[in-house]
């Protein structure tokens, strides 16, 4: 059975295992602190009114046995605790059961998360923590050989998730096809980073080259991580560069982030070592076991591959899909489409009992997403602002807002402090406005002229009114 276990490969699973147990940590943060306004009790869609119209088996979550706000945050917590502990060795220090368990209770407590999230949730990176933390159950702590099979299990992973977002971006949006993505993208994309401007304003032969890295990369290149090493672990190394690249010119929560920690794992071990001065405690082997119980994950997963290889086969291909309820085998893909016209939702309020053309109009300002243009983008990634996120949808149509948006103005009238913790500034601060609006503004970087001239990031024009002044006691008609 020595086959089965690769002890060479001890410092790419350090790696993976320890990048991982960093996302997952930033992914119970983000989870605590956003999740009361969005999907507590009170939020804008609760989970408690999402489970009285699903089952367990449509989406397994602790929660369908009991939940409270402070239950969920009760399992954020030990989510914070579990991942802080992989993160600085103890898990490694564990029993191999005690590793499986440890790393299975993360992987429980994320799904149930995910599977009550809603439309908060329904982000591709979230299955792809979820896909990640399954396998990395049954890697093994630090004095248990790495199972080769459950290595391969990663770099199938890996291969899936930059294969289909390649796949997407060529038989979708004409740009991508035509090299000039890359000249809109990086003003368009959700949530633009401090360096974005500078990106932006590269050169249209700069941005087809950008483009044609991107093909190659995610069409070609991604082949060598089905290549013995050290073929895949250079293959590796060029997605660990160009996921550095994207960390650099966006934000774009930790799915580059985990996508980086996935290549880490590829690169081949004997690779590290030769940098590194460390090495194993002591001779590592893998229980007979263990092994029979890893090649019976990896007959799971080839049984499972067959949807997302289907679906990256076909003409009609999913992005960011899930054939199984607990989320294990999925298919992957980023921006199979690229807005050419950035459009913001701006939510302004008055203290004006009675609007009229010279009411002033005070904005708020979000953490994340572009408002006062003199603000420079800033840099929030690997945290994952869902409310801005969800508003970037709603800019390229407001059918993302159906049945959140105007109760969101709703929790602003009221000035819930829960909700104004998720924005960067309330212009009344706690005190309940009169009316709030939101307005539909295209933005556009400015030039290098009029960065020089005004100061300002953005130059923005009024494209039209999303939803008109709204009063609590407008909104209570609504409710009738």
């Amino acid at each position: 059975m020595e086959w089965l276990a690769e002890p060479d490969a001890w410092l790419s699973r350090l790696m993976f295992t320890r990048g991982l147990a960093l996302v997952y940590l930033i992914a119970f943060v983000a989870a605590l602190r956003q999740f009361r306004p969005l999907i507590g009790t009170d939020g804008l869609t609760p989970v408690p009114r999402y489970l009285a119209r699903t089952t367990f088996r449509k989406a397994p979550s602790v929660f369908h046995f009991y939940w409270s706000d402070r239950f969920f945050a009760g399992c954020c917590w030990a989510g914070i605790v579990l991942s802080a502990a992989a993160l600085v060795g103890v898990a490694d220090r564990l029993p191999l059961a005690g590793w499986m368990v440890l790393w299975l209770a993360l992987w429980a407590l994320y799904l149930s998360i995910v599977n009550v999230g809603q439309l908060w949730y329904g982000f591709g990176w979230e299955t792809l923590l979820c896909e990640a933390g399954f396998l990395a159950v049954f890697l093994g702590p630090a004095h248990v050989a790495p199972p080769t099979l459950v290595l391969w299990l990663l770099r199938w992973l890996l291969f899936r998730l930059e294969f289909g977002a390649g796949l997407i971006k060529m038989r979708g949006d004409r740009c991508w096809r035509d090299l000039t993505c890359l000249a809109y993208h990086h003003e368009t994309q959700p949530m633009p980073n401090p360096a974005s401007w500078w990106f932006h304003r590269l050169s249209p032969r700069l941005h087809k080259v950008e483009t044609l890295a991107n093909h190659v990369t995610q069409l070609v290149v991604v082949f060598g991580l089905l290549a013995p090493q050290p073929v895949a672990g250079v293959a590796a190394l060029v997605m660990v560069v160009t996921q550095g690249y994207l960390i650099l010119s966006g934000n774009f929560s930790w799915l580059n982030l985990l996508t980086l920690v996935l290549a880490l794992s590829v690169v081949d071990g004997t690779w590290y070592a030769a940098v590194l001065p460390v090495g194993p405690s002591a001779q590592l082997s893998s229980p007979a076991w263990f092994a029979g119980v890893t090649v019976v994950l990896t007959a799971v997963v080839v049984v499972l591959s067959w949807w997302p290889v289907r679906n990256m086969l076909s003409r009609h291909q999913l992005m960011n899909a899930s054939f199984t309820r607990l989320r294990l085998v999925n298919s992957y893909g980023a921006f199979g489409s690229v807005t050419r016209v950035r459009r913001e939702v701006v939510v302004e309020a008055t203290d004006d009992p009675d609007p009229g053309p010279d009411t002033v109009w005070r904005e708020y300002e979000f953490r994340g997403k572009p408002g006062d243009p003199y603000r420079r983008p800033p840099q929030v990634a690997p945290y994952h602002l869902r409310l801005d996120w969800m508003l970037w949808f709603v800019g390229i149509s407001p059918a993302y807002g159906r049945g959140w948006l105007v109760p969101f103005l709703g929790e602003l009238l009221v000035a819930d402090p829960a909700m104004l913790r998720l924005l960067r500034s309330a212009p009344y601060g706690t005190q309940r406005p009169a009316f709030v609006r939101a307005r539909l503004m295209r933005y556009r970087f400015t030039t290098r002229a009029e960065r020089r001239a005004t100061g300002a990031w953005w130059h923005r024009d009024e494209a039209r009114e999303l939803v008109a002044p709204l009063s609590l006691d407008q909104l209570a008609g609504r409710d009738r």
